[in-house]
């Protein structure tokens, strides 16, 4: 299976459980959470991987010089969106409560987690180093 349809089935899975989660958290408990606000977390951090992540499937592509450069672009182009997104959720959106902080937390350090994670293993497979060295 290709890294790009794998990814975006893990990708499924994980927004999937994070959704199913969401729910229930807001429908049994007195936590005051919106259930909109979990789905448009869930999705904007998911839109944020799926760039960050071909971006790094373009550079795997590349010689091995190169693919150092577009791990790091890769990596480091997430920070930029999620602070956007950071602005947009507090300041424009005005989601300021504990719970939407925490909320915005979870997920970030969730779906970040998950995009490291993923390409790690994927670079277990193809080494960034030349071999040639």
């Amino acid at each position: 299976m290709k890294p790009f349809a794998k990814y975006i089935i893990y990708l499924l899975i994980l927004n999937t459980i994070t959704i199913v989660a969401g729910f229930l958290l807001v429908y049994n408990t007195g936590i005051n959470l919106l259930f909109t606000d979990i789905v448009i977390l869930t999705f904007s951090l998911s839109l944020i991987n799926i760039v960050s992540f071909i971006v790094f499937i373009k550079g795997r592509k590349k010689d091995s010089d190169s693919q150092t450069m577009y791990l790091l672009v890769s990596i480091s182009l997430r920070l930029p969106l999620e602070l956007v997104l950071a602005l947009v959720w507090f300041f424009i959106a005005k989601k300021t409560t504990t719970a939407s902080l925490i909320l915005f937390f979870i997920l970030y350090l969730a779906f970040s987690c998950f995009s490291i994670l993923f390409m790690l293993n994927t670079l277990k497979h193809k080494s960034l180093l030349n071999q040639s060295d």
